[in-house]
């Protein structure tokens, strides 16, 4: 039986400390077997499991041997092209199994696979093309139209492959692969691989700015596989639901990667569903499930269904369940474990709450500080720069005090910063000297904070929080009070600026679902909130355009401000004098812009 199998533990809630141990034991070896990458762990899998369930889909399913086989089928095609080692393929594809198989099979020969994340058009998916220079291109039949319109932008066009179509001027790869052999790799055909070797190219979101390629080697692919194994206590007979976008490194590399190391099965939908959520992970039989952001909270503002409550899940895990949501969350849908961590794509700081404390993301226990290095440090919210001493150093921030995460800058190939693309961007990320000359630490550009207990909790971005009348105003904690509401589906929070004024004022824009009860609202803020921290001005909308992990995309939303000319919607203006909130009109702009309002 493979390594998981042996070290998998009950489904009962189980130690801390095993938890741990079982982590570290699996991630142990991957330095010690530089040549073993995730491509490799498949194919042993699949001389092992044979017709056991790997991938499992509407779409289709794949045994760990034919995953295996599709694999070398696109390894083939890879040395086909003439993909030199290291060169890149950009993969344009919705969530499917066949996702998993392109970058495995391309990646087990030196390719390089860039996820490129399906929202974008235009100039921004170019903008992500180019940042990479891929040789080759892999488009699924839904998203033709958007690399298409794309290419005027692509400095160097790419060569286009159709996966599911005979597009008219492009090659189809559905043919091109079964030409392809499935047979393990000769001797002749393989490449020299190691973990360090670059495996993927994986983009941020680009909430605040046009997305940067992450780099991720084998090394991590591996590590982020073995240790989410591990945390999770994955095993033959699980069945992870992963709804969440294969172009991301939760959903693309850490869940699928965490299945198949254990030889469970992974049931991979296209792309999340409210309603359709609880009835697939009854019918798949699904153990755990992986989440982001705001998913909770819609499958919370859906109405109750049958198999909310009728399912064999033993394990939630994922990052950004809203502290106020934590215990209805788990108490309605009946979930034994939710297993909460924070991590970024970049790597250097990941946190895990092994202990399920509602609302923390994680404490690091007192034998492991050698190995997960974080700190917290004081940070101007203005500028986004750290704050430093007399002597020059950075200042440590004391309990329950928010400040920047950072992760001392280490070799390990697999929990390492290995930065972007762009090395300027990397560099930004890399504070020095912060508690003695020469040391390096990078930039989370994240706010937590740390109890005395030594759990962390999420606090906001950096970018995201903002200074008024002399406070720092988290976005988060206000989106929070506001979604609370009821007929609040979700708020985007942001500072705007006003004329004749320090710092910028809260703004929130709100989805609702219903009409609201303005008055109650505002008593609701003021009764959760500091006054300085309640909005100032309201926009409300039926809908908002958010990312592919859920995050709203606020570009839009700051530049607009609170200018009535420049938006269709529903503003609002909290008049202090009346304790109201007011219809917000070009006079009433105009009388704010000048000074005339009270703020």
């Amino acid at each position: 039986m493979n390594q998981i199998a042996k070290t998998g533990a009950s489904n009962a809630r189980e130690s801390t400390a095993k938890t741990w141990l079982r982590a570290m034991e699996l991630t142990a070896p991957i330095s010690r077997n530089a040549t073993r990458i995730l491509p490799t762990v498949v194919e042993e899998l699949a001389a092992e499991l044979g017709d056991t369930p790997a991938l499992l889909s509407s779409q289709g399913c794949m045994t760990y041997r034919s995953l295996s086989e599709r694999s070398n089928q696109y390894a083939r095609w890879a040395l086909a092209q003439g993909l030199v080692k290291g060169e890149v393929v950009g993969l344009l594809m919705t969530n499917r199994p066949e996702y998993i198989a392109i970058w495995l099979g391309i990646t087990s020969v030196g390719g390089v696979v860039a996820l490129l994340n399906t929202n974008l058009v235009g100039a921004s998916l170019a903008h992500c093309i180019d940042s990479v220079s891929p040789k080759h291109l892999i488009v699924s039949q839904e998203l033709a139209d958007a690399a298409i319109g794309a290419m005027p932008d692509i400095a160097q066009v790419p060569a286009i492959w159709m996966h599911g179509l005979d597009h008219s001027g492009f090659r189809c790869i559905d043919v091109e692969i079964q030409e392809c052999s499935g047979e393990s790799l000769s001797p002749e055909e393989r490449r020299a691989m190691s973990i360090a070797d670059r495996a993927l190219y994986i983009y941020t979101s680009g909430t605040t700015g046009l997305p940067k390629a992450a780099l991720v080697s084998h090394a991590r692919v591996m590590q982020w596989s073995y240790w989410f194994a591990g945390m999770m206590g994955a095993q033959p007979e699980d069945r992870i639901y992963n709804c969440l976008p294969m172009y991301h490194s939760v959903g693309g590399v850490q869940v699928p990667g965490a299945a198949l190391v254990s030889g469970a099965s992974l049931v991979i939908r296209e792309k999340f569903s409210v309603t359709k959520f609880w009835d697939e992970i009854a019918a798949w039989g699904c153990t755990i499930f992986q989440y982001i952001g705001e998913l909770c909270r819609y499958l919370l503002n859906n109405p109750p269904s049958l198999n909310e409550s009728k399912h064999r899940i033993r394990l939630a895990c994922g990052n950004g369940l809203a502290p106020d949501l934590w215990e209805e969350f788990q108490n309605r849908f009946q979930l034994p474990r939710i297993l909460e961590f924070y991590a970024s794509t970049e790597g250097a700081v990941s946190l895990f709450n092994v202990e399920g404390k509602q609302g923390s993301i994680g404490r690091i226990p007192s034998y492991l500080p050698h190995r997960r290095a974080v700190a917290l440090v004081r940070c101007d919210i203005e500028t986004g720069d750290a704050v430093r001493g007399e002597d020059g150093f950075c200042i440590a921030c004391a309990a329950n005090e928010s400040g920047e995460a950072i992760g001392r800058l280490v070799s390990d190939p697999g929990t390492r910063f290995e930065g972007y693309v762009d090395e300027a961007a990397s560099q930004q990320k890399i504070l020095r000297d912060v508690f003695e000359r020469g040391d390096a630490w990078v930039r989370t550009g994240d706010l937590l904070r740390k109890d005395e207990k030594g759990f962390f909790y999420f606090v906001d971005r950096i970018g995201d929080s903002f200074r008024w009348k002399g406070e720092n105003v988290a976005t988060t904690e206000v989106s929070e009070a506001i979604s609370s509401f009821p007929g609040v589906e979700y708020a985007a929070v942001y500072g705007v600026t006003i004329p004749s004024t320090d710092g910028r004022v809260g703004m929130a824009t709100l989805v609702t679902t219903q009409d609201l009860d303005l008055a109650a609202l505002r008593r609701h803020l003021i009764g959760r909130l500091p006054a300085y921290a309640c909005p100032l001005f309201l926009r409300i909308r039926r809908s908002i355009e958010v990312t592919g992990t859920f995050k709203f995309s606020k570009g839009n939303l700051v530049a607009q401000g609170y200018d009535p000319a420049l938006c269709n919607d529903y503003l609002y203006f909290d008049n202090v004098e009346s304790q109201e909130y007011l219809p917000l009109d070009k006079q009433l702009y105009n009388l704010i812009q000048v000074g005339r309002m009270r703020l």
